[in-house]
């Protein structure tokens, strides 16, 4: 997934279309919009930057899993297997990105990319919804797909890249 930060406005319907997709909870959240300041008065910049979980090549949240819930499935996905999770949180400590949290029904939840979604061909609900256009989603692995020609041609973050995570959401910057 790439998010252009110049093009977010920060509106949140992918968050709203995210807890309507995947029947979250009131109070929870698998996608929320942060305003990022930086500088001082008068120089100022404000960048806006939806998160999520960063279905990371090297998860911690994977390998600390007692029970195999968390795991990669779908092309590197990292996903949670409802029926295998007993809810303990160790994930939900383990991830850097504070994407997971705990559902009141007794598992851990978090962003799947609406795998049910990219079985069918369509894209996750926040990329369908997105006013401004802002978020991509495709195979960084097909070099001439429109992720892998955005990361070739502009400038591009990750979220923490300190802790080793190998992070697959960027940021155009």
């Amino acid at each position: 997934m790439i998010i252009d930060t110049k093009k977010c406005v920060g509106c949140s319907d992918c968050v709203v279309a995210c807890q309507n997709e995947n029947r979250v909870p009131i109070g929870y959240c698998r996608d929320w919009v942060i305003e990022n300041a930086k500088g001082t008065f008068p120089n100022v910049s404000i960048e806006l930057r939806s998160e999520r979980c960063n279905h990371c090549e090297n998860s911690p949240c994977v390998r600390c899993c007692p029970t195999g819930a968390s795991h990669y499935e779908n092309g590197g996905l990292v996903m949670v297997d409802r029926s295998k999770c007993i809810g303990c949180g160790a994930c939900v400590q383990s991830c850097p990105y504070n994407a997971r949290y705990s559902h009141p029904d007794g598992f851990v939840d978090k962003c799947s990319f609406c795998n049910h979604r990219l079985k069918e061909g369509k894209n996750p609900s926040c990329v369908s919804v997105c006013p401004t256009s802002c978020m991509y989603f495709g195979d960084l692995d097909d070099s001439e797909s429109q992720v892998s020609q955005l990361l070739k041609n502009r400038g591009w973050k990750v979220l923490a890249p300190e802790v080793g995570t190998k992070p697959q959401v960027y940021y155009l910057i």
